[in-house]
């Protein structure tokens, strides 16, 4: 079995990697510390089973799950989930995912879990994993070829006839990134969107023509493409965080012209304004806010969290108060406090493990920031607790 890793958490990683190499030698491991990372692995190794966090920098584990499945459906998908993102691992149940962890994550839930999977591996025929082996396979190698051909380069002894054949008349569809930077999960992002709704409108295929372009070739009735083209750009522009264009060809009835009307469409590119990523604002923030309940101990700087929904600082911030009302770092420290508060009802834990739990280490500033908020500090807090409960239980 071939399991990927994802989580942002190093010693989440790390300590769910030693558990499956101890007890599971046979098991191959990968790991990922985003979504972006975790794409590159489902890309090139054959994964049975993802153990992935829900709330991660970029993207969350469930918007990846969603985009993997139409390409990789044998995936089986586990969420590991804190105790303040259960709403969410009720979702990621309810789409499909088969199980999750909750945080600390205990060794022998792990066992049991793994356990169970390679119970119904054994059951899937090798029959079935080997024909799944061979479509992946057969869809690289496609890509790969028609590549280079419609790059005008040579692919040998590779027949297109029968390609030729299954698509007598057909358009393409062509999406271009602008980015600085490797886009490795955006173009995972445009390969499983565009590859749905061809499969929805009519029949065809996606391929990677360069590291920064996708094409897609679709056949369709005529009426179909506006809407197929326009329901592209309305998911790219709630998913993509990189600016991109969405060009489509006329019909082209000859596969020979493949070469050339893919170097009009680039060519076209050049004069028409790329999209910019339009992801909702609220969704965006809503994002940031399960981040920060689930990371309390962790940097919570702006420029973290601003990198979680993947949006300029300085923009997040003015995006954040507009949509709550408050500063960023005046939220922060209220749901600090706040957290601070349900903590102090233990009389087990003492004000220094509290104060480490919400992200102080110097307990004076915590004191003095909590008192600043309450008007009492938090030794006085806690007494007004003990005598309250006292009262109430005479």
């Amino acid at each position: 079995m071939n399991i990927l890793v994802v989580d942002d958490e190093n010693v989440i990683r790390s300590g769910i990697k030693r558990t499956l190499q101890t007890h599971y030698p046979e098991c191959r491991t990968y790991l990922a510390a985003s979504a972006d990372e975790a794409v590159i692995q489902l890309r090139s190794e054959p994964i049975d089973l993802v153990l992935s966090d829900i709330m991660m920098p970029g993207m969350s584990g469930l918007e990846l799950m969603k985009l993997a499945k139409p390409q990789h459906p044998h995936v089986r998908w586990v969420f590991i989930s804190a105790k303040s993102e259960f709403a969410y691992a009720q979702e990621a149940l309810r789409l499909g995912a088969r199980d999750y962890l909750l945080k600390p994550i205990g060794k022998e839930r792990v066992i049991e879990l793994i356990d169970k999977f390679q119970d119904d591996m054994r059951r899937e025929s090798e029959q079935i994993r080997e024909a799944r082996g061979l479509a992946t396979n057969l869809k690289y190698l496609r890509e790969a070829v028609f590549q280079r051909w419609a790059a005008g380069l040579d692919i040998g002894n590779f027949d297109m006839k029968p390609l030729a054949d299954a698509y007598s008349s057909f358009y393409l569809v062509m999406v271009k990134m602008d980015a600085d930077r490797p886009v490795h999960l955006e173009h995972f992002i445009i390969d499983n969107v565009l590859a749905e709704l061809i499969e929805r409108y009519g029949r065809g295929f996606v391929i990677s023509y360069d590291a920064q372009s996708l094409l897609g070739l679709i056949s369709l009735p005529d009426e179909s493409l506006p809407l197929l083209v326009n329901e592209l750009r309305t998911h790219l522009r709630q998913y993509l965080r990189v600016p991109f264009q969405a060009i489509a060809s006329e019909l082209i009835e000859h596969f020979h012209l493949v070469p050339a009307e893919i170097r009009r469409l680039r060519q076209a590119s050049h004069s028409q304004m790329y999209e910019q990523d339009e992801r909702g604002g609220d969704r965006a923030i809503e994002t940031a806010i399960q981040y920060i309940k689930s990371h309390f101990n962790e940097d919570l700087s702006l420029e973290r969290v601003a990198a979680v929904v993947y949006l300029n600082p300085v923009y997040f911030s003015q995006l954040f108060k507009q949509k709550t009302g408050q500063g960023y770092k005046e939220f922060v420290i209220q749901l600090r406090l706040e957290q601070a508060k349900r903590l102090l009802h233990n009389p087990s834990l003492k004000l220094a493990d509290i104060a480490e739990k919400i992200g102080y280490q110097d307990l004076r500033h915590f004191s003095q920031q909590f008192r600043k908020r309450f008007n009492a500090t938090p030794s006085e807090y806690r007494q007004q607790l003990q005598a309250n409960s006292t009262q109430l239980n005479i």
